[in-house]
């Protein structure tokens, strides 16, 4: 079983077991085609910055939503165009870097994933860093979770270089 697969079924202690996760994306091997590529359960992927080729095997692989945390200027075409045409749903939010981790952009990232609670998301940035401090801080911040399980919910969401500044915040009570 592969870490990816050991982790979606961490996650799921009654699901049976799952030995590929192509069987997960419609035969799409989408750990080939994503670096980086994290896969902390079935209905998430975390990968870096998208192109036209990334966002039609996620679409393929029966992905539902986009989430892109990459500022405008950091995107190299109409990635929202792109992912609507491929019939997927998509949201914005911007992460500039460590000045944007802030409660309010934790919050708006935190009713982006209730909306669309169950399911398939794609969520991205440059490397997955950003996704994982957001996925972080949530934890933390929002879910009441302790800080190690904050930190490594992050670090299986892709959390790497701002691993510091993300533990910095997480010790302040919001």
């Amino acid at each position: 079983m592969t870490s990816h697969t050991a982790a979606i079924n961490a996650d799921q202690p009654n699901s049976p077991a799952v030995t590929d996760n192509n069987v997960l994306d419609n035969g799409v091997d989408l750990a080939t085609m994503f670096d980086p590529y994290f896969r902390p359960d079935a209905n998430t992927i975390v990968c870096g910055a998208l192109d036209e080729k990334k966002v039609a095997a996620l679409a393929e692989a029966g992905v539902e939503l986009v989430i892109n945390l990459q500022p405008n200027d950091e995107l190299s075409f109409d990635e929202a165009a792109a992912v609507a045409q491929a019939g997927m749903h998509y949201e914005h939010l911007p992460i500039n870097g460590v000045a944007d981790l802030k409660q309010l952009k934790i919050l708006a990232f935190d009713n982006i994933l209730r909306q669309h609670h169950g399911k398939k998301i794609a969520m991205h940035c440059g490397s997955g860093n950003r996704v994982g401090a957001a996925i972080a801080l949530r934890a933390g911040w929002l879910r009441g979770r302790k800080m190690d399980t904050a930190m490594e919910r992050g670090r299986s969401h892709g959390l790497t270089k701002l691993e510091d500044e993300v533990y910095k915040r997480l010790l302040v009570p919001r």
